[in-house]
């Protein structure tokens, strides 16, 4: 199961690392950073269902953004 509760020890500092991560790179460059760091952490966390769920709830979370991005815009 999914902890989808805040469960970071230093969150901001996590956040700044996660930026700095892409200074100076092109956006080709931090789109295989990203992938990079999701492949890392999908073949640490090793869950299959885990894993999945993960996907599930990213996906739907971008597209209610998406969908309140039109909203506000109608």
């Amino acid at each position: 199961m999914l902890n989808t509760n805040a469960n970071l020890t230093q969150p901001d500092d996590f956040y700044e690392a996660l930026i700095d991560m892409h200074r100076e790179l092109s956006d080709e460059q931090s789109l295989a950073a990203n992938a990079q760091l999701i492949l890392l952490l999908a073949n640490h966390i090793g869950d299959q269902a885990t894993l999945m769920q993960a996907i599930r709830i990213a996906r739907e979370g971008v597209l209610e953004m998406a969908a309140r991005e039109r909203a506000a815009a109608a």
